[in-house]
């Protein structure tokens, strides 16, 4: 039945949910969420999957309350990132309390202590539902988590995203642009003919590293520290002896909370239009994609909750933290969910040495399960 945290981890770590949208042909969601939903219907709880995508199913399952009590949404997500250079990723392995594998750490580890907390809700004869979302593709575009949020809802949340059993209230978010110069081709001989584009992105790689200098003296988020931006690919350049016709930027912007998409792009769009004072310089810029920060406050029913569950299982109060990725968390938030991460120990998040502290997946279901005897009673 696979009831304890270590035998069950080791079974989802077995199962390969290596994400197709960042390794081609890899086998995504399928294989786990089928084990999920099997699992918890051989645990006697309610579950579906939801597959918005094909061959990219998330399962949600829900435990009813007997009326009259608060919601809660456990999350968790169930595909992982690729594993070259990993000699056995899906061979779970113990060592010194620890187990290694790919997506031991992110995010089994809060994923096993997701469906042992809904086993022990099912027990506990709560009043509020008691809902899990274990969802598809949180690693590349959150397909999963954006379905999801188009059937359930709850009075709050909380993802289980690893913390080290800290209590993170905020993360950061992004925005991906792509920026584009454009010269003149010609021949190699003739610069009366031609225009270099790759000569004129070096003028916004410039400006680009001077918006970031100037990221690090704006008021810095308590938790998140300063925004920043970096450039990521570039492109350019027909042959050696041509004059480059264009030349194409991608870049980074990571957001805090209160920062808009269209807050950044205002920055860019002034950084380029100061560069075309030159008659000669052309530019184009576009967002490619936004992912909003996330912020909740310290006072929220569901951060009091999940704290004074903590301190009563760790015997201390845990930290109040910020996380510079970004997280599912983010969407909920976005959908009027007051939200909190909170996930066990461990290090090597899409590295090629992962692994999760057993004995802090435990405390996990532990304190997630005091939670919502709290706040769902």
């Amino acid at each position: 039945m696979l009831e304890t945290s270590s035998d069950l981890l080791a079974a989802l770590v077995r199962i390969d949910s290596t994400n197709p949208a960042l390794v081609p042909g890899a086998p995504g969601e399928r294989r786990i969420a089928r084990f999920v939903a099997e699992w918890l219907a051989a645990h006697d709880i309610e579950a579906e999957l939801d597959e918005s995508t094909e061959g990219r199913p998330s399962v949600i399952a829900t435990v009813k309350g007997t009326g009259g009590g608060r919601s809660l949404i456990l999350c968790a997500h169930l595909d992982t990132v690729g594993t070259e250079g990993m000699p056995d990723p899906f061979d779970p392995t113990t060592r010194d309390g620890r187990m290694y594998g790919r997506g031991t750490y992110d995010m089994k580890g809060g994923l096993a202590a997701c469906l042992l907390a809904l086993l022990d809700a099912k027990n506990a004869k709560l009043r509020g539902d008691v809902i899990l979302t274990a969802v598809a593709d949180e690693e590349h575009a959150s397909l999963g988590m954006q379905s999801v949020l188009q059937r359930v809802t709850a009075d709050a949340a909380i993802v289980t995203e690893p913390t080290e059993l800290d209590v993170c209230i905020a993360h950061k978010g992004f925005t991906w642009h792509e920026i584009t110069t454009f010269g003149r081709a010609a021949h190699g001989s003739r610069p009366d003919l031609g225009v270099d584009a790759i000569t004129h992105m070096g003028r916004v790689l410039a400006g680009l590293e001077s918006l970031g200098r100037a990221l690090t003296t704006r008021e810095p988020h308590p938790l998140l520290g300063h925004a920043s931006l970096h450039a990521s690919l570039i492109h350019g350049g027909q042959e050696l002896s041509s004059y480059p016709e264009r030349c194409t930027l991608l870049i980074e912007r990571r957001t805090l909370p209160g920062e808009t998409p269209e807050d950044v792009t205002r920055d860019i769009d002034a950084l380029l239009s100061d560069l075309r004072s030159d008659a000669a310089f052309h530019a184009e810029h576009r967002l490619t994609l936004a992912r909003d920060p996330f912020g909740v406050s310290p006072d929220e029913a569901i951060v009091h909750a999940l704290r004074e569950a903590a301190t009563n299982v760790l015997d201390a109060a845990p930290k109040l933290i910020g996380q510079t990725f970004w997280m599912d968390a983010a969407f909920l938030a976005a959908a009027g969910i007051p939200t909190v991460v909170f996930g066990p120990r461990g290090a090597g998040a899409h590295a090629t040495e992962e692994w999760v502290d057993l004995a802090s997946v435990d405390r996990c279901r532990d304190i997630l399960t005091a939670t919502l005897r709290d706040f769902c009673a």
